[in-house]
């Protein structure tokens, strides 16, 4: 009896610090949350394009802003692509706009770009993109990163990872 009751105590102290531990791996990192600042700097920012223009964040407000960080060497980033792609022209007489944000440098995206044109405008971010993604809540620094902003500019959802079409389904119902 006294030997149940001790391995009874056992595998409950295991499962209570199983449990302690699950939650200190999935506790909200305070570094992971938006900097407002950061957000409303991102509107005040332009980027050199691919074809040599420039392209400025301010020229896509009054819609909601899909926001994507990538780089061409990031298998799901490039896997990603045709997706937003096909989000954008589906969805620009709606008013939706879609940015790629390029972490890479040019002559990688220029000539990612001549084999896989995108409908959707890109800048060239540079690393000056890892900081402004940081800024944005992507703390881990991951790629691709995704931010969704609504009408009125406001930062509304995250995601670091590939997008799925859920993702995109459940974020359009949000703005």
């Amino acid at each position: 009896m006294k030997r149940r009751a001790l391995i009874a105590g056992g595998a409950a102290a295991v499962a209570l610090a199983g449990a302690g531990l699950a939650w200190w791996r999935q506790r909200p990192d305070p570094s992971d949350q938006p900097d407002l600042g950061a957000s409303a700097e991102f509107w005040l920012q332009s980027w050199d394009t691919p074809d040599g223009r420039t392209l400025a964040a301010s020229g896509l407000r009054g819609g909601p802003l899909l926001l994507n960080f990538w780089a061409t060497w990031c298998p799901p980033c490039v896997e990603e692509l045709p997706l937003l792609d096909e989000f954008f022209r589906a969805r620009r007489e709606q008013g939706w706009q879609v940015l790629g944000l390029a972490i890479d440098q040019p002559s990688a995206v220029r000539a990612f770009m001549v084999k896989r044109p995108l409908s959707f405008p890109v800048g060239l971010a540079g690393l000056g993109g890892t900081e402004l993604a940081r800024g944005l809540g992507n703390a881990k620094g991951g790629l691709p990163f995704s931010v969704l902003f609504d009408r009125e500019g406001g930062l509304v959802e995250r995601k670091l990872g590939r997008l799925l079409p859920q993702d995109l389904q459940r974020w359009q119902g949000k703005v």
